[in-house]
């Protein structure tokens, strides 16, 4: 059997695609599946693709990729399943998504994030201008199976389609070995993991942070945004490395994940703190969205929302040793237990067989 991955980016570089299907390739192939993966942005337009400027590159590459997805059409008909990633293409209306619809045998559309509401490129505000939100409705309408990742995008989904699975992003607990020592050393680090278009998130606990200053020695680790600076505190800034990941991940004593009350959260796995929790590392949350799912309050986690309470939450994981060990642990068995690689990889497998007829 044979399957094409129809992806936005290059493989292993985009969260989306790296903590979500991309996992399960070893599942798959040891299924029985012949796997062929067609990005519309390659390599080099990665390099560049989310950094302000270079607007002619940009262009010529938007249209290479463009004829990579008319060379794609001609191949469509060798595969049994065509898998679609957000989308075939990324501007102007669904005529892409049209066509490998039609000259697919059988389509299965994997949506992350809430993307129909299509929110604004600070790095591209040309695209802004001709994105088009109905592209995932169309697909939506038109698959043999979605999988979502959301109870909230899954209701969404099922007002076009009742053939969804709502399948969270996952982790690889192969890699992500938990620790085993809670003792804090002087100078605490307070870690955040997310991308330049995220950090700004990491502002709505400014007055946090100014207030724990007085109470204890503390860093903000924030892994994603080497430019990330907040006056007032001691920020320890580094770009998102693949190779690195795991171990930068690994020096956050409290993990935090703060989000705005904004539908578009609704559309968040919760991952960040998937990868915090499925490393030992205490963990605190906005109370929303996915975050329910995710976090048992007060057993594998904390969900707070007003400032008070991220205050209390993240003093008595400051002072309380102990009941750092019994979160983290609990969250470590949490995450093996539902949010695994092993514990979905027969979930992925069975939609792929169960669209297949097998």
């Amino acid at each position: 059997m044979k399957i094409l991955f129809v992806a936005p980016y290059p493989y292993g570089k985009a969260p989306s695609q790296r903590l979500k299907y991309e996992q399960y390739y070893p599942y798959i192939k040891e299924a029985g599946y012949d796997i062929t993966t067609s990005s519309f942005i390659d390599n080099q337009f990665w390099s560049i693709v989310y950094k302000p400027g270079n607007t002619l590159k940009k262009i010529l590459f938007t249209v290479l990729a463009y004829f990579r997805r008319l060379k794609d059409l001609f191949t469509l008909h060798r595969y049994d399943v065509v898998y679609v990633h957000l989308w075939v293409t990324p501007i102007g209306p669904p005529i892409f998504e049209w066509l490998f619809r039609k000259f697919s045998k059988r389509l299965i559309y994997d949506i992350d994030d809430l993307i129909f509401l299509k929110p604004k490129s600070k790095s591209n505000p040309l695209i802004n201008l001709i994105k088009f939100g109905n592209k995932p409705i169309y697909l939506m309408k038109e698959a043999d199976h979605i999988i979502t990742c959301t109870p909230h995008l899954d209701q969404f989904v099922r007002q076009f389609n009742p053939e969804t699975t709502d399948i969270s992003s996952t982790i690889n607990t192969k890699a992500y070995l938990p620790r085993t020592n809670y003792t804090l050393k002087k100078k605490i680090t307070l870690g955040w993991s997310g991308s330049h278009s995220t950090s700004k998130y990491v502002y709505l606990l400014k007055d946090v942070f100014l207030k724990l200053k007085a109470e204890f020695d503390f860093s903000l680790l924030v892994i994603g945004d080497q430019d990330f600076k907040m006056e007032g505190v001691e920020v320890n800034a580094i770009p998102w490395d693949e190779s690195t990941e795991v171990e930068d991940l690994s020096k956050i004593d409290i993990g935090l994940y703060p989000l705005p009350n904004e539908e578009w959260v609704l559309g968040k796995s919760g991952l960040k703190a998937l990868q915090y929790m499925a490393l030992g590392v205490p963990t605190i949350a906005t109370a929303i969205g996915a975050n329910f799912r995710v976090i048992e309050h007060g057993v594998s986690g904390f969900l707070v929302n007003s400032p008070e309470e991220w205050l209390q939450a993240i003093r008595a994981l400051v002072k309380d040793e102990e009941l750092r060990r019994l979160i983290g642990t609990s969250a470590v068995e949490r995450v093996d237990k539902y949010y695994s690689i092993k514990s979905n990889a027969p979930v992925y497998v069975g939609i792929l067989n169960k669209v297949n007829g097998k």
